[in-house]
């Protein structure tokens, strides 16, 4: 196999549709928050913050490291930071997810942080920036119905889904269908993490009983032959994020094994098995990666350069972009991978 240049990977256009903003937050932005609010952090304290553990370890981390988010200032310098990381790497769209959950349970102003955000992000010229809305499924369905009503109120061309993360084993699926119900009457689009930590079972009760349009992570679709002929056969994307996978335990969880490497990772096979994939780094200061690192895993995982474009060019297809602007993105894309002589 061809090996593709290091360079490539990040001049290479792309789109990423998992991500979180919060979980872009370098350790240097985090102690200069925690600055601007009277908190001197040093090096020792953010680096345990920042290592490899479980999923529930990875989740008190999230939320320690948000703490320091308490006002549209610091949401806007995070959302600026990010969108100037996706520029250095050729990113043209991305499609963010936003802890409204979060906001909410620190009785923030979720449209003022929100305006703040989406405002500084829109500075950065050459990415463009749509967002999603997401509840945290632990915290219940009550929560989860607040972040819905507030995507609704707030509901504009840049505000694209709504969705829930957080511990997927944490609250039953059928307790979020009045939830999704109501997204959906109102015309929005749906995802959930699913699949991460859990199993195959979950990914089918969130498409049948949710009827969403994309699922987060389901790699524990890898245990069951028929949920992968059954993700296949209704096109739901699976948005995979391997380093993710690997740095809070979920991937060696699903194989049931004490630690997990790239290499068992099933990316390869879901890919050449027909599932929709796209790939994204999920959190990517968090687990110490980006976007193009992942393709660069992804080509060490046995992709070819060739099924590295489809991986790539299915983040566009796979989108929530209307059908005129995707066309518009696809362009891009097509241009920009032909200039490299990657087809």
């Amino acid at each position: 196999m061809k090996s593709i240049p290091e360079n490539v990977f990040v001049a290479m256009p792309k789109a990423e549709l998992h991500v979180h903003l919060e979980g872009s937050i370098a350790p240097s932005t985090l102690v200069e928050l925690a600055a601007r609010h009277g908190v001197t952090l040093t090096p020792e304290e953010t680096a345990p913050r920042y290592a490899p553990g479980t999923f529930a370890q990875f989740i008190e981390n999230f939320i320690w490291i948000t703490s320091f988010l308490r006002g549209p200032k610091d949401y806007a310098l995070i959302a600026r930071r990010f969108a100037e990381s996706l520029q250095r790497q050729n990113v043209l769209y991305a499609e963010v997810t936003l802890s409204i959950g979060v906001m909410f349970r620190r009785n923030q102003d979720p449209a003022a942080n929100f305006a703040a955000l989406r405002d500084a992000a829109a500075e950065v010229p050459g990415v463009q920036l749509k967002y999603i809305f997401d509840a945290v499924r632990q915290w219940g369905a009550a929560p989860a119905m607040d972040v819905a009503r507030i995507a609704v109120e707030l509901r504009s061309p840049d505000i694209i889904a709504y969705g829930i993360g957080g511990d997927e084993l944490g609250l039953p699926t059928i307790d979020l269908r009045p939830v999704y119900e109501f997204v959906a009457a109102q015309g929005m689009h749906r995802l959930i993490h699913a699949g991460e930590i859990g199993g195959p079972e979950i990914v089918r009760e969130s498409i049948e009983l949710l009827d969403v349009e994309r699922i987060g992570h389901g790699i524990g679709v890898m245990r069951d032959e028929r949920t992968m002929d059954f993700v296949a056969a209704r096109n739901i994307p699976l948005e995979v994020c391997p380093t993710s996978n690997l740095r809070t335990g979920a991937l060696a969880r699903q194989i049931g094994r004490p630690t997990a490497g790239y290499d068992q990772h099933p990316l390869p096979s879901f890919f050449r098995r027909g599932l929709p994939v796209t790939l994204s780094s999920d959190d990517p200061s968090m687990f110490e990666t980006t976007v193009s690192d992942e393709y660069r895993h992804a080509h060490q995982m046995g992709l070819t350069s060739r099924e590295i474009v489809q991986l790539a060019e299915a983040s566009f297809l796979h989108s929530f972009l209307g059908p005129t602007e995707k066309r518009a993105m696809l362009d891009k894309f097509h241009s920009g991978i032909a200039a490299l002589g990657l087809v």
